[in-house]
Protein backbone atom coordinates (compact mmCIF):
# COMPACT_ATOMS: atom_id res chain seq x y z
CA UNK A 1 0.00 0.00 0.00
CA UNK A 2 2.99 2.48 -0.65
CA UNK A 3 0.12 4.83 -1.71
CA UNK A 4 -2.81 4.36 0.78
CA UNK A 5 -1.12 7.00 3.19
CA UNK A 6 -4.06 8.34 5.58
CA UNK A 7 -3.09 12.40 6.07
CA UNK A 8 -3.95 13.69 9.62
CA UNK A 9 -4.11 17.46 10.63
CA UNK A 10 -5.92 16.89 13.87
CA UNK A 11 -3.82 15.70 17.17
CA UNK A 12 -7.52 14.87 18.70
CA UNK A 13 -8.26 12.22 15.71
CA UNK A 14 -9.39 8.79 17.56
CA UNK A 15 -7.48 6.72 14.85
CA UNK A 16 -3.91 7.92 17.18
CA UNK A 17 -5.13 7.21 20.73
CA UNK A 18 -2.21 4.43 20.69
CA UNK A 19 0.02 7.16 20.90
CA UNK A 20 -2.31 10.01 23.62
CA UNK A 21 -0.54 11.21 26.02
CA UNK A 22 3.06 9.13 25.76
CA UNK A 23 5.02 10.45 28.61
CA UNK A 24 1.76 10.24 31.28
CA UNK A 25 2.62 7.50 33.51
CA UNK A 26 -0.55 6.86 34.56
CA UNK A 27 -1.71 6.60 31.07
CA UNK A 28 0.73 3.84 30.06
CA UNK A 29 -0.37 1.42 33.20
CA UNK A 30 -4.30 1.54 31.75
CA UNK A 31 -5.72 -1.73 31.05
CA UNK A 32 -5.99 -0.98 27.32
CA UNK A 33 -2.50 0.00 27.19
CA UNK A 34 -0.85 -3.13 28.21
CA UNK A 35 -1.89 -5.37 25.11
CA UNK A 36 0.58 -3.29 22.84
CA UNK A 37 4.19 -1.06 23.03
CA UNK A 38 5.51 2.15 21.41
CA UNK A 39 8.76 2.03 18.74
CA UNK A 40 9.95 5.08 18.02
CA UNK A 41 12.42 6.58 15.88
CA UNK A 42 13.22 5.33 11.91
CA UNK A 43 15.93 2.60 12.39
CA UNK A 44 13.69 1.22 15.55
CA UNK A 45 10.37 1.08 13.72
CA UNK A 46 12.41 -0.40 10.65
CA UNK A 47 13.55 -3.43 12.85
CA UNK A 48 9.94 -3.63 14.59
CA UNK A 49 8.84 -4.27 10.53
CA UNK A 50 10.52 -7.09 10.55
CA UNK A 51 10.29 -8.80 13.64
CA UNK A 52 7.46 -10.52 12.80
CA UNK A 53 5.11 -8.79 15.63
CA UNK A 54 2.09 -7.53 14.12
CA UNK A 55 1.93 -3.82 14.04
CA UNK A 56 -1.31 -1.90 14.29
CA UNK A 57 -0.35 1.60 12.91
CA UNK A 58 2.41 3.75 11.72
CA UNK A 59 2.76 7.35 11.96
CA UNK A 60 5.38 9.14 10.19
CA UNK A 61 5.85 12.68 9.60
CA UNK A 62 6.29 14.13 6.32
CA UNK A 63 9.82 14.31 6.09
CA UNK A 64 10.73 11.10 6.69
CA UNK A 65 8.12 9.62 4.39
CA UNK A 66 10.06 8.69 1.46
CA UNK A 67 12.92 6.95 3.18
CA UNK A 68 10.55 4.73 5.55
CA UNK A 69 8.28 4.55 2.00
CA UNK A 70 10.29 1.09 0.81
CA UNK A 71 10.33 -0.43 3.56
CA UNK A 72 6.02 -0.16 3.89
CA UNK A 73 5.56 -2.60 0.65
CA UNK A 74 2.62 -4.66 0.99
CA UNK A 75 1.94 -3.71 4.69
CA UNK A 76 -2.04 -4.58 6.18
CA UNK A 77 -2.05 -1.96 8.69
CA UNK A 78 -2.68 2.30 8.82
CA UNK A 79 -0.31 4.48 7.78
CA UNK A 80 -0.69 8.07 9.02
CA UNK A 81 0.87 11.01 8.08
CA UNK A 82 1.08 14.10 10.24
CA UNK A 83 3.54 16.75 10.42
CA UNK A 84 5.51 16.79 13.65
CA UNK A 85 3.51 19.26 15.21
CA UNK A 86 0.66 17.21 15.45
CA UNK A 87 2.16 14.18 16.52
CA UNK A 88 3.85 16.10 19.17
CA UNK A 89 0.65 17.25 20.65
CA UNK A 90 -0.15 13.70 20.44
CA UNK A 91 2.27 12.16 22.30
CA UNK A 92 2.49 15.04 24.96
CA UNK A 93 6.41 16.04 24.36
CA UNK A 94 8.48 17.06 20.97
CA UNK A 95 8.84 14.60 19.22
CA UNK A 96 12.09 14.55 17.35
CA UNK A 97 12.34 11.27 14.90
CA UNK A 98 9.31 11.47 13.26
CA UNK A 99 8.50 8.22 13.02
CA UNK A 100 6.63 6.60 15.58
CA UNK A 101 4.81 2.93 15.66
CA UNK A 102 2.43 0.89 17.45
CA UNK A 103 2.69 -3.03 17.58
CA UNK A 104 1.19 -6.13 19.86
CA UNK A 105 3.47 -7.56 22.79
CA UNK A 106 4.74 -10.43 21.84
CA UNK A 107 3.42 -13.85 23.79
CA UNK A 108 6.15 -15.04 25.58
CA UNK A 109 7.37 -18.74 25.73
CA UNK A 110 8.06 -21.04 28.47
CA UNK A 111 11.63 -21.41 29.71
CA UNK A 112 10.97 -25.05 29.23
CA UNK A 113 10.09 -24.18 25.64
CA UNK A 114 13.56 -22.21 24.70
CA UNK A 115 15.25 -24.40 26.08
CA UNK A 116 14.01 -27.61 24.61
CA UNK A 117 14.91 -26.08 21.27
CA UNK A 118 18.03 -25.82 19.39
CA UNK A 119 20.22 -23.35 20.99
CA UNK A 120 20.37 -20.11 18.68
CA UNK A 121 24.62 -20.64 18.67
CA UNK A 122 24.57 -24.17 18.19
CA UNK A 123 26.62 -24.97 21.04
CA UNK A 124 24.31 -24.48 24.67
CA UNK A 125 21.93 -21.81 25.27
CA UNK A 126 22.42 -19.02 27.26
CA UNK A 127 20.16 -16.98 29.03
CA UNK A 128 20.32 -13.14 30.37
CA UNK A 129 18.72 -13.35 34.00
CA UNK A 130 17.93 -9.82 35.25
CA UNK A 131 17.06 -9.48 38.83
CA UNK A 132 15.78 -5.84 40.04
CA UNK A 133 16.79 -3.81 36.63
CA UNK A 134 14.09 -1.39 37.34
CA UNK A 135 16.38 1.82 34.50
CA UNK A 136 14.98 1.33 30.87
CA UNK A 137 17.92 2.73 29.68
CA UNK A 138 20.18 -0.24 30.58
CA UNK A 139 17.61 -2.85 30.12
CA UNK A 140 17.70 -1.74 26.71
CA UNK A 141 20.91 -1.59 26.25
CA UNK A 142 21.25 -5.04 27.82
CA UNK A 143 18.40 -6.24 25.31
CA UNK A 144 20.82 -4.85 22.60
CA UNK A 145 23.85 -6.93 23.49
CA UNK A 146 21.99 -10.13 24.01
CA UNK A 147 20.65 -10.24 20.87
CA UNK A 148 24.16 -9.03 18.78
CA UNK A 149 25.90 -11.91 20.90
CA UNK A 150 23.47 -14.68 20.22
CA UNK A 151 21.63 -14.97 24.15
CA UNK A 152 18.84 -17.32 23.52
CA UNK A 153 16.25 -15.05 25.77
CA UNK A 154 15.87 -12.37 28.59
CA UNK A 155 14.62 -14.00 31.80
CA UNK A 156 12.94 -10.97 34.02
CA UNK A 157 12.23 -11.43 37.70
CA UNK A 158 8.72 -9.76 38.78
CA UNK A 159 10.69 -6.63 40.27
CA UNK A 160 12.30 -5.62 36.96
CA UNK A 161 11.15 -2.65 34.58
CA UNK A 162 8.74 -2.85 31.69
CA UNK A 163 11.24 -4.37 29.08
CA UNK A 164 8.44 -2.69 26.25
CA UNK A 165 8.49 0.75 27.57
CA UNK A 166 8.98 2.75 24.61
CA UNK A 167 12.51 4.13 26.08
CA UNK A 168 13.91 0.50 26.54
CA UNK A 169 12.58 -0.54 23.20
CA UNK A 170 14.77 2.75 21.16
CA UNK A 171 17.76 2.23 23.58
CA UNK A 172 18.04 -1.33 22.68
CA UNK A 173 17.68 -0.05 18.81
CA UNK A 174 14.32 -2.71 18.58
CA UNK A 175 16.25 -5.63 19.13
CA UNK A 176 14.74 -6.19 22.17
CA UNK A 177 12.09 -7.46 19.73
CA UNK A 178 13.83 -10.73 18.44
CA UNK A 179 14.69 -11.60 21.95
CA UNK A 180 12.19 -13.39 24.18
CA UNK A 181 11.40 -12.11 27.50
CA UNK A 182 10.25 -14.36 30.09
CA UNK A 183 9.42 -13.01 33.67
CA UNK A 184 10.06 -15.92 36.24
CA UNK A 185 11.04 -15.65 39.59
CA UNK A 186 14.53 -16.89 40.53
CA UNK A 187 13.45 -20.00 42.26
CA UNK A 188 12.05 -21.34 39.40
CA UNK A 189 14.72 -19.80 36.98
CA UNK A 190 17.24 -22.07 38.99
CA UNK A 191 15.10 -24.59 39.07
CA UNK A 192 14.34 -25.33 35.22
CA UNK A 193 17.93 -24.57 34.39
CA UNK A 194 18.91 -27.04 36.95
CA UNK A 195 16.34 -29.23 35.47
CA UNK A 196 18.07 -29.10 31.46
CA UNK A 197 21.48 -30.10 33.05
CA UNK A 198 22.49 -26.68 32.98
CA UNK A 199 24.61 -23.86 35.67
CA UNK A 200 23.28 -20.43 37.04
CA UNK A 201 25.77 -18.06 37.28
CA UNK A 202 25.64 -14.96 39.17
CA UNK A 203 27.61 -11.64 38.38
CA UNK A 204 28.86 -9.84 41.08
CA UNK A 205 31.93 -7.46 41.55
CA UNK A 206 32.93 -8.50 45.39
CA UNK A 207 36.86 -9.84 44.93
CA UNK A 208 36.45 -12.75 46.46
CA UNK A 209 33.95 -14.06 43.34
CA UNK A 210 35.68 -16.10 40.53
CA UNK A 211 36.87 -14.58 37.85
CA UNK A 212 34.46 -14.81 34.42
CA UNK A 213 37.20 -16.15 32.69
CA UNK A 214 37.29 -19.39 35.19
CA UNK A 215 33.69 -20.35 35.92
CA UNK A 216 32.51 -23.57 35.60
CA UNK A 217 31.39 -24.77 32.14
CA UNK A 218 28.71 -27.73 31.23
CA UNK A 219 27.41 -28.87 28.09
CA UNK A 220 24.20 -27.60 29.87
CA UNK A 221 22.47 -24.00 29.86
CA UNK A 222 24.19 -21.15 31.16
CA UNK A 223 22.19 -18.85 32.66
CA UNK A 224 23.87 -15.53 33.84
CA UNK A 225 22.49 -13.52 36.42
CA UNK A 226 23.01 -9.43 36.38
CA UNK A 227 21.32 -7.22 39.17
CA UNK A 228 20.43 -3.57 39.95
CA UNK A 229 22.50 -0.60 39.08
CA UNK A 230 23.76 0.25 42.48
CA UNK A 231 22.63 -2.40 44.46
CA UNK A 232 23.80 -5.72 42.48
CA UNK A 233 22.10 -9.64 43.36
CA UNK A 234 20.75 -9.88 46.86
CA UNK A 235 22.19 -12.27 49.56
CA UNK A 236 19.92 -15.02 48.85
CA UNK A 237 20.31 -15.16 44.47
CA UNK A 238 24.31 -15.35 44.86
CA UNK A 239 23.95 -18.09 47.78
CA UNK A 240 21.57 -20.34 45.65
CA UNK A 241 23.82 -19.51 42.57
CA UNK A 242 26.32 -22.47 41.35
CA UNK A 243 28.88 -19.84 40.93
CA UNK A 244 29.79 -16.22 41.21
CA UNK A 245 31.51 -14.68 39.33
CA UNK A 246 33.44 -11.00 38.23
CA UNK A 247 34.59 -9.01 35.32
CA UNK A 248 38.26 -8.41 36.19
CA UNK A 249 38.41 -4.28 36.19
CA UNK A 250 41.40 -2.06 38.02
CA UNK A 251 41.23 -1.67 41.60
CA UNK A 252 40.57 2.06 41.40
CA UNK A 253 36.66 1.18 39.90
CA UNK A 254 34.42 -0.76 42.11
CA UNK A 255 32.15 -1.92 39.47
CA UNK A 256 31.01 -1.59 35.42
CA UNK A 257 27.55 -0.70 34.38
CA UNK A 258 25.50 -3.28 34.08
CA UNK A 259 24.71 -3.02 30.53
CA UNK A 260 28.32 -3.06 29.76
CA UNK A 261 29.10 -5.80 32.41
CA UNK A 262 26.13 -8.00 30.88
CA UNK A 263 27.87 -6.88 27.07
CA UNK A 264 31.56 -8.43 28.20
CA UNK A 265 29.85 -11.34 29.40
CA UNK A 266 28.26 -12.15 26.78
CA UNK A 267 30.64 -12.00 24.41
CA UNK A 268 33.13 -13.67 26.83
CA UNK A 269 30.60 -16.88 26.43
CA UNK A 270 29.72 -16.47 22.80
CA UNK A 271 30.48 -19.87 20.49
CA UNK A 272 29.79 -17.52 17.18
CA UNK A 273 31.89 -17.01 14.25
Amino acid sequence: MPDDFIFIDDPADPRLSDYVGLSDPELRRRPAHQSFFIAEGLEVVRRLLVSGLTVRSIIVAPNRLERLRPDLANVSFPVFVAARPVISATVGYSIHRGVIGSAYRPIAPSLDEVLSAPPIDGVRHRLAVLQGVNDHENLGALARSAHAFGVDALILDPSCTDPYYRRCVRVSMGEILFVPVITLGMDDLISTVHQHGGTVVALTPRRDALPIQHMPTTLGPLALIFGAEGYGLPESTLQAADARVRIPIVDAVDSLNVGHAAAVAFALTFRGE
